[in-house]
């Protein structure tokens, strides 16, 4: 598909759950979400059933998200039915790792190749603080783990943030040198909860790049690492791994940006930062043929801005990440 700025749109964001067993500062607030009655969050079949009409529009690449996707019954047999589904190209997985090492085997032979894992801090005990509550060790042993059963790229995705993890980055970069990870810095979006940390501990991609480059030398411009996202990619010299950074507020890449998201609850949202949705949970439940579901996708796409500045915003009252699909 290609939207009204000739942008192609070929992904398509999955949240399969808006559940999470992490509360996140910049994703929850400290005392969770009210999560969806079940009845109200698409059912696998109606996932499964909107991949098939995103694939007939061209939609040909799928990463799932949550809330904690892992956390879904029965993720692993809807895995292996998306996958084997007629024209995907690309299926891949964010998870906050916390299930990795119970769950990486039947990943990787359910299908999925790729992994994004969010991981903000290398302390245990910032961990703990970032995630309220969260062990720092299971996902580390998570990370090694997916390593040796062979998931490549492994990305981890780190949210930065002055005054928090600042003194990390030259950590996290110093770990593409020991393994072949891709370590992606990505700044902070005023989206729900995030709004506050935003707006007192946002930190630049150039900021990130500037200390890296002024403890280890100089990045040099690497091959795009697989996948759908906007990073720019850098390497280390001699480095098994890249650095990549996201600078999603301070260098919008909305003329690149290839996505729609699916919300758990079954709005089709066209922009991170936009709060219009289309809703498609009703409209299957109400019996809607395959070319009116189509037509519904096409809706979304016209309503996707042309940029960040353009969109209608995302208040820190409306809908957080968990419940957008991250």
């Amino acid at each position: 598909m290609e939207d009204r700025f000739g942008r192609t749109i070929d992904y398509l964001r999955i949240s399969i759950t808006d559940r999470c067993n992490l509360r996140c500062l910049y994703c929850m607030p400290a005392g969770g979400i009210k999560v969806k009655p079940r009845d109200e969050i698409l059912r696998l079949e109606e996932l499964l059933h909107l991949a098939r009409i995103a694939l007939q529009l061209g939609i040909n690449k799928f990463r799932l998200t949550g809330g904690e996707p892992l956390l879904r019954r029965g993720v692993i047999s809807f895995i292996q039915a998306l996958a084997l589904l007629p024209g995907v190209a690309d299926l891949s997985l964010t998870t906050n790792g916390v299930l990795l090492t119970h769950l990486n085997e039947q990943l990787w032979g359910a299908g999925v190749r790729r992994l994004n894992i969010s991981l903000d801090t290398l302390d245990p005990v910032k961990y703990r603080q970032m995630t309220r509550g969260g062990e720092f060790h299971q996902v580390w042993d998570g990370i090694m783990e997916a390593l040796s059963v062979g998931f490549q790229p492994v990305k981890l995705n780190v949210v930065a943030l002055n005054q928090f993890n600042d003194r990390e980055w030259v950590q996290f970069a110093r770990l593409t040198y020991e393994y072949p990870l891709h370590v992606r810095f990505i700044e902070i979006m005023p989206v729900g909860a995030s709004w506050e940390l935003a707006g007192s501990h946002f930190a630049s991609s150039r900021q990130v790049r500037e200390r890296i480059e002024q403890a280890l030398g100089v990045l040099d411009p690497a091959e795009a690492v697989t996948g759908n996202g906007p990073a720019s990619s850098y390497r280390l010299a001699g480095a098994r791994g890249t650095i990549g950074f996201i600078g999603a507020v301070s260098s919008h890449f909305c003329d690149r940006c290839n996505r729609l998201r699916l919300t758990a609850d079954g709005k089709l949202r066209p922009c991170l930062h936009d709060q219009r949705e289309v809703e498609l949970l009703q409209a299957l439940r109400s019996g809607a043929s395959d070319a009116e579901l189509q037509d519904l996708f096409r809706t979304a796409l016209l309503m996707k801005p042309a940029n960040y500045h353009e969109a209608t915003g995302a208040p820190a009252n409306g809908r957080g990440m968990c419940q957008i699909g991250g």
